[in-house]
Order: C-alpha cells, then sequence, then structure tokens
C-alpha cells in the first residue's frame, strides 16, 4: 500500500456551519450543523496522527489536552498535540491561543470557573495560509468564522474549562491538572530546507511540511492536498482529500501539507526533489 485515499465522515457540532463547501456537502442537508470532517476508517484506529477539517460559525470552548505522560496515565495511547492550517478567515477572525500572563492554579480554576478565563485568553487574528502548533496542555479556543485544517495526535479525549453558558459538560478539575497556564509562544519558526520543501513545524509530536515540487517520499507520511492538481502513487489529488502513504511513493508537483509523527525532520526516510 503505497498510496491510500482516507474515507472521511461528517460530525455534528453545535459551533458547526449548515452549508458546506461544494467538496464537502452531504448527500442529504444535515440535521444539525456539520462543524468537522474526520478522514480515516478503523484501520486508522491505531494510527499515530489524524486530520480533521473544522467550519465554525462561532467559538469553540476554552480547552486543553493532555500530553503523552497524562494520556497515558489516563489509559490512552497518547496525548493530543494539534495543528491548525488557516484556509479561510472572515475578517477579524480570531484563535485564542496561550494566556495574557501566566496564571497559578488556583487562578485558572477561579477564572475558568467565573468565566474571566475568556477575556485572559490571548487572541490572535489569523489568515488564510497561518500554521499554529498548539502543543498539549496549551490553553486554547478556535475562533468562528474559519475553516482550517487540523492535523492532530490521534486521540480523542477534551477537557473544557469554559463554553460561554452553552449546555455542555465541563471538566475544570480535570483540565487545570493537564494545563500550562501561560502565554504560548511560536515553538518553531518555518524553514524553507530545498525548493518546493518546506518546514512548518517541528519539535513537539509530530512534523508538518508544505510541498510544492516533484519527487519521491520514502516513509510514513499523511498527505493533505491545498488545491487540486498533481498527483501522488499515480492517484490524481483533489483539495478535499486526504491520503496515507507508505514507502516509497512517487509524488508529482502539486500543493500539499505532509504530516508525520516524531520531533524531527525526516531527511533521507522522506524527501523530494525536483
Amino acid at each position: 500500500m503505497a498510496a491510500r485515499r482516507l474515507t472521511r465522515r461528517h460530525v455534528e457540532r453545535i459551533w458547526g456551519v449548515r452549508e458546506l463547501p461544494a467538496a464537502f456537502a452531504p448527500a442529504t442537508p444535515p440535521s444539525a450543523p456539520i462543524g468537522e470532517i474526520w478522514f480515516g476508517d478503523e484501520t486508522d484506529a491505531g494510527e499515530d496522527l489524524l486530520v480533521k477539517y473544522l467550519f465554525t460559525s462561532e467559538r469553540l470552548s476554552v480547552q486543553v489536552h493532555p500530553d503523552d505522560a497524562a494520556g497515558r496515565a489516563l489509559g490512552h495511547r497518547s496525548g493530543k498535540d494539534e495543528a491548525w492550517y488557516i484556509l479561510s478567515a472572515e475578517p477579524r477572525a480570531t484563535i485564542g491561543l496561550g494566556l495574557t500572563r501566566p496564571l497559578s492554579i488556583e487562578e485558572l480554576r477561579a477564572a475558568s470557573l467565573d468565566g474571566r478565563i475568556e477575556t485572559l485568553l490571548d487572541w490572535r487574528p489569523v489568515a488564510a495560509g497561518d500554521l499554529f502548533y498548539s502543543p498539549a496542555g496549551t490553553i486554547h479556543a478556535i475562533g468562528g468564522g474559519l475553516s482550517l485544517i487540523e492535523i492532530q495526535q490521534n486521540l480523542d479525549l477534551t477537557f473544557r474549562l469554559y463554553d460561554y453558558g452553552r449546555p455542555r459538560e465541563l471538566h475544570v478539575e480535570e483540565a487545570v491538572a493537564v494545563a500550562d497556564p501561560r502565554p504560548w509562544s511560536p515553538p518553531f519558526e518555518p524553514l524553507d530546507i530545498a525548493p518546493g520543501r518546506a518546514i512548518l513545524a517541528a519539535g513537539g509530536a509530530f512534523v508538518v511540511e508544505r510541498w510544492t515540487t516533484s519527487g519521491e517520499a520514502i516513509g510514513e507520511a499523511i498527505i493533505v492536498p491545498l488545491a487540486s492538481g498533481g498527483s501522488i502513487g499515480g492517484n490524481a489529488l483533489e483539495a478535499g482529500t486526504v491520503w496515507r502513504i507508505d514507502g516509497r511513493t512517487a509524488f508529482e508537483a502539486g500543493d500539499v501539507l505532509a504530516a508525520y509523527p516524531g520531533d524531527e525532520v525526516r531527511g533521507d526516510g522522506l524527501t523530494i526533489s525536483s
């Protein structure tokens, strides 16, 4: 299996949208807003990474995810680092990422219970083409008016600190136990390492690259086309699809995100060359 196109499923979210881009529109109108498109099937349950598309009409909860040690202590195989690549953003769209100042655990708990945590989040303006890497433990909230690609460790575990009064369960004590209540700063500066190959994130649980040239991939990775065009393993690439590759795979010029687990950029194990 050199290249496999992943199946997708629609996931209803109260902060989602009623009208999806044509590439994602379901066969029948949804009964509730669709917020996420998940890619994968039962054969992907043991994989390290998961890819989603998100479509937001309002803010997501203020939340946090456990790191590897905390996730394993809770009976999971990992924690949850995640990265967001912004596809489109309405004017004044934001993402809350980290806090405006350090808080003690007691301050974080109190601010979550009385709602002040919303104003203590560092709400950052975003634009198409931005990529943000959010290590596990980072307090965050994705804002409304966004469409984005989320690449994450394959763990479905979220602890909500605050949800704007919406009638959903909160997990304040669990969140406080795993949160890093400090400001966030970019853990990696994007770097062009070869023509057509840029490193967008590294040093965490996974690496994210952007490829815009032809060559050969050697190793395991998830491929997310940002635009239609090009091919991988002889398969035409289309926007709105996600692929998993394993082994030696020919790649023809396109524009894709490539992600693979580990904190280091692969050299000979995963290369592209014009």
